[in-house]
């Protein structure tokens, strides 16, 4: 199922943040959302998501969002917040449990499908092995990957996730993209996600669409987006740019204008 969006428009607090966005996400890519701090990926998302209210249309394959209730969201779209702070002293396999409430009758407990979609998200994000921990006491990154991994057992065919690599080590960054790319690719799951790391957009992501002050600055290929030109006119920087057998590697080197 793909989702799009067309001439979406969201405004926060009376300033409008979002100028006509379009943007579709097919299923089995992964499509990285990338620009700078107040650029309006994070609004974008919790908009395609429903979170906020917005003009334009939001398509998910033949229905409209707003035409979809709040228990028919929650079977298509996964949305996975910025915010990762844990509130409630659950056990990791019940707070992963909840990612299966849009499918379950009202009152009742897992069914045996449920765990096994709970148990192998929990696998895919590292998890497992803290299944018993109060999710309360684990560390930020750990939390990031129990939330990504609610997220992962919801199991719909439309993932939003609001940089899921943020605070992550190097290692599980590459779990996390990985995870998403297989979730795509073998799930043929559509795939939005922001990230601040432009190896990791480029190496993971089959799209990239780049806003900045809330429009659409570039949308393409990693290779057709992530250009000098292109870089320095969102970003403001300059870059070291190169290819190898994995794709691009970028690495910012300074800021545009300066010496």
């Amino acid at each position: 199922m793909r989702i799009v969006a067309k001439s979406l428009k969201t405004k926060l607090s009376g300033r409008t943040v979002l100028h006509g966005i379009d943007i579709e996400v097919a299923p089995g890519s992964v499509v990285g959302l990338l620009g700078p701090n107040g650029a309006g990926k994070s609004t974008l998302l919790r908009a395609l998501a429903g979170q906020i209210s917005s003009e334009g249309v939001v398509g998910l394959g033949e229905r409209s969002l707003a035409s979809l209730s709040l228990a028919e969201r929650g079977r298509l779209i996964a949305y996975l917040p910025q915010e990762r702070t844990i509130g409630w002293p659950l056990s990791v396999e019940k707070l992963v449990g909840l990612g299966r409430l849009p499918w379950r009758a009202f009152g009742k407990g897992l069914s045996a499908g449920d765990i096994a979609f709970c148990r192998a998200a929990m696998e895919e994000m590292d998890v497992a092995h803290l299944a018993d921990r109060p999710a309360t006491e684990l560390s930020g990154g750990e939390q990031a990957r129990v939330l990504a991994a609610r997220a992962i057992a919801q199991d719909t065919p439309v993932l939003l996730a609001d940089e899921p690599a943020s605070g992550l080590d190097p290692a599980h960054q590459m779990t996390m993209m990985a995870a998403l790319r297989r979730l795509a690719a073998g799930k043929r799951r559509a795939v939005l996600v922001s990230l601040h790391d432009l190896t990791l957009a480029a190496r993971w992501c089959d799209r990239i669409v780049m806003l900045k002050d809330g429009a659409v600055a570039a949308e393409g290929t990693p290779a057709e987006t992530m250009t000098a030109e292109t870089l320095r006119a969102v970003f403001g920087i300059t870059a070291w740019i190169d290819r190898d057998d994995c794709g691009l590697v970028l690495a910012p080197t300074g800021l545009a204008g300066t010496p």
